[in-house]
């Protein structure tokens, strides 16, 4: 089966490793939250174990790397250059595990041990595997559409040599589990008359006006129809439930 249209589910129930233990009641294990919290994603962080450079380069140790990401069907994607340490020891088939996280409001409570934090996150363990050669053009003219709906039709593609020189790897979400967290304080009993303010500080990406280059200023080129569509979206703040 083809990297672009893998759609097998996320896998349940969760494994040991993707089980939800602390504050369970936030856990989520299906395919459709999973998968939408990866799609607001630009980026993740992707960890995994090296020895490059650890003094006699036997003795693994951790890394953890941001990356840019998208997903098609039930998988997850990143890209980069062929020479680069990361991608070389991914494709290598060594575990990693792949964490998005989304902040979505400050949480006061009336007693400084209450307060939190609103957000959508997302673990995922596997190991990534390397996309054919053919199949490149397709995965990554997603990773533009996922960029910006619309600019895979307005850039250049990527041409012979610029495919070459990018590896890129996708892992399956079969094992990944998500965490939720999207209501007000909650206070303990005892606090509930304290004269403290109490509520949510929602946050939000804003999406500000385009930058235009200096050869599209002073050629008084007109905004793309994807760059006005993206304008015209509102995020809107994430919901509150009671």
């Amino acid at each position: 089966m083809s990297h672009a249209i893998d759609t097998s589910p996320v896998g349940t129930p969760p494994s040991g490793r993707t089980t939800i233990r602390r504050a369970s009641e936030r856990g989520h294990y299906d395919r459709d939250t999973v998968h939408a919290i990866v799609d607001a994603a630009w980026l993740c962080h992707v960890a995994f174990t090296d020895t490059r450079g650890a003094g006699n380069d036997t003795e693994p140790f951790a890394v953890c790397l941001p990356t840019a990401c998208w997903r098609i069907g039930d998988a997850l994607y990143i890209h980069g250059s062929n020479g680069s340490p990361m991608m070389r020891r991914l494709a290598s088939g060594t575990v990693a595990c792949v964490t998005i996280t989304h902040l979505d409001g400050l949480v006061l409570a009336r007693s400084a041990f209450s307060h939190s934090m609103n957000y959508r996150s997302v673990v995922a363990y596997g190991r990534f595997s390397v996309v054919p050669d053919a199949d490149k053009p397709a995965v990554l003219d997603a990773f533009m559409a996922r960029l910006l709906p619309g600019r895979e039709h307005e850039a250049r593609p990527a041409d012979e040599s610029e495919l070459k020189a990018t590896l890129v790897l996708s892992m399956p979400l079969d094992e990944a589990s998500a965490k939720v967290r999207n209501w007000g304080p909650r206070d303990k009993e005892h606090d509930a008359h304290h004269p403290a303010w109490a509520g949510v500080l929602p946050l939000a990406i804003t999406r500000l006006p385009p930058v235009p280059d200096e050869r599209s200023r002073a050629t008084g080129q007109a905004l793309p129809a994807s760059v006005t569509d993206w304008l015209a979206v509102d995020p809107g703040p994430a919901p509150l439930s009671p």
